[in-house]
C-alpha cells in the first residue's frame, strides 16, 4: 500500500511558485480554516502543551494524569478498556503503563490469556492527589479565559463530535 507522504513532492520554498497543479493560497486556507481535524488537532496540541507545563512540577504529562485519574476511579480493568476509556491507541497506553510502572506509579499484572491489568499504586494515588490542584488551577485559567459558555458549548460539541465519528455517521 502506498502512503500518501510517499507520493507528497517536496514543498516549494515559499518565495517561489506553487507546483503546477497545486490548489490555490485561499483555498488551502479555507480548508485550514474549516477543517474539524486540523482545527481539533492544533487546539489538543496547545491544550495539551498548557497542562503539561502545569503538571511539570511534579514530573507528570497530562496524559499520565488522565491515566492515573481512570485507573483510580477503576473503571477499567483492562489496557484495552483503558485505551478505549482515554481513546488511546493500544501502543501509546502501553508504552504510557509502562513509564508509570517503571516510576512506581502503577502495577501491571497480567490476567487470564494475554491481558495485562493496570492498576494505581500508592505512590501513583499519591502523585494523582498532589496534581489534582495544579490541574484545577490550569482548568480555571483556561476556563476564565474563553468563558463558562464558550467552554460548555465547545464541550457539548466536541462530545458530538466524538459521539458522529465512534457511531460510524463520519469515518
Amino acid at each position: 500500500m502506498t502512503t500518501v507522504t510517499s507520493q507528497m513532492h517536496k514543498p516549494t520554498p515559499a518565495s517561489g511558485p506553487a507546483p503546477c497543479g497545486a490548489p490555490d493560497e485561499a483555498t488551502v486556507n479555507r480548508i485550514a480554516r474549516s477543517c474539524i481535524c486540523y482545527q481539533t488537532r492544533m487546539t489538543a496540541h496547545a491544550v495539551t502543551r498548557a497542562y503539561n507545563r502545569a503538571l511539570a512540577p511534579l514530573g507528570l504529562e497530562v496524559t499520565q494524569f488522565n491515566i492515573l485519574a481512570a485507573l483510580a476511579v477503576a473503571k477499567t480493568n483492562s489496557v484495552t478498556a483503558l485505551s478505549e476509556a482515554l481513546a488511546l491507541d493500544r501502543t501509546t497506553m502501553t508504552r504510557n503503563l509502562k513509564r508509570l510502572e517503571a516510576a512506581g506509579l502503577v502495577s501491571v499484572s497480567t490476567g487470564q490469556g494475554r491481558a495485562v491489568r493496570p492498576a494505581l499504586t500508592e505512590g501513583g494515588a499519591a502523585l494523582l492527589s498532589a496534581a489534582i490542584p495544579l490541574w484545577e488551577s490550569e482548568h480555571v485559567k483556561m476556563e476564565e479565559a474563553v468563558g463558562a459558555d464558550v467552554w460548555g458549548r465547545t464541550r457539548d460539541g466536541l462530545r458530538a463530535i466524538r459521539r458522529s465519528v465512534t457511531d460510524g455517521r463520519c469515518g
